[in-house]
């Protein structure tokens, strides 16, 4: 893993859902930004996508969107980003997330954010990509999710290192978008420190 100045935020774009869960969106934008960090995200400009986006920029972060053309058709980019790619296809947008992104933060969100989840997890456990990927399970939204984990190790479907704790990490777990942050940090500290002892 090499350093790491970008995060890709994965994250809902409904309108229809709780403070809390904006609020966290907002905390992420605003921290990642305090912290020097760049956000890669999909590029929208509604529900927690767009709350990420507009914390961040007014964090002073470059903030990069991806968003492929039929949706963009829907209106919904966000226009006031540092940088909007517009692309032909979700799959062009995913691959081109992860190539700009050093890290992922993924937030709740519905069955596309399930899908970037899913996705970045296996590419990870196929050895495509050595890059931390870090759930926020705000207000244990993700309970029901992780609990299914348990039960596909618990009949074989998965192996123990790719759960939370294992020594082979996979994905972290952490209840609050302020320990996401954290855990950046020191990772980013750890990578920095290996790439110093290999000079």
């Amino acid at each position: 893993m090499s350093s790491i100045s970008t995060v890709c935020v994965y994250c809902g774009s409904s309108d229809f859902v709780a403070d809390s869960f904006k609020d966290a969106a907002r905390r992420t934008g605003e921290l990642l930004a305090t912290h020097g960090y760049d956000i890669v995200y999909g590029g929208g400009r509604v529900g927690l996508m767009g709350i990420v986006a507009d914390a961040g920029l007014k964090g002073g972060a470059k903030v990069v969107g991806i968003i492929p053309e039929h949706i963009k058709r829907y209106e919904v980019d966000h226009t006031g980003l540092t940088e909007l790619i517009v692309v032909e296809s979700m799959h062009v947008r995913k691959q081109m997330m992860v190539e700009r992104s050093d890290a992922f933060i993924i937030l709740p969100g519905g069955i596309g954010t399930l899908d970037e989840m899913f996705e970045i997890i296996t590419w990870r456990q196929l050895r495509l990509h050595g890059k931390p990927v870090v759930i926020v399970n705000t207000q244990g939204f993700w309970n029901p999710l992780l609990a299914l984990m348990d039960h596909m190790t618990e009949t074989g479907f998965m192996r123990k290192p790719n759960l939370p704790g294992a020594e082979d990490r996979l994905y972290h777990v952490v209840d609050s978008v302020e320990k996401a942050v954290d855990l950046l940090a020191r990772l980013k500290e750890a990578a920095h420190k290996v790439q110093t002892d290999r000079m």
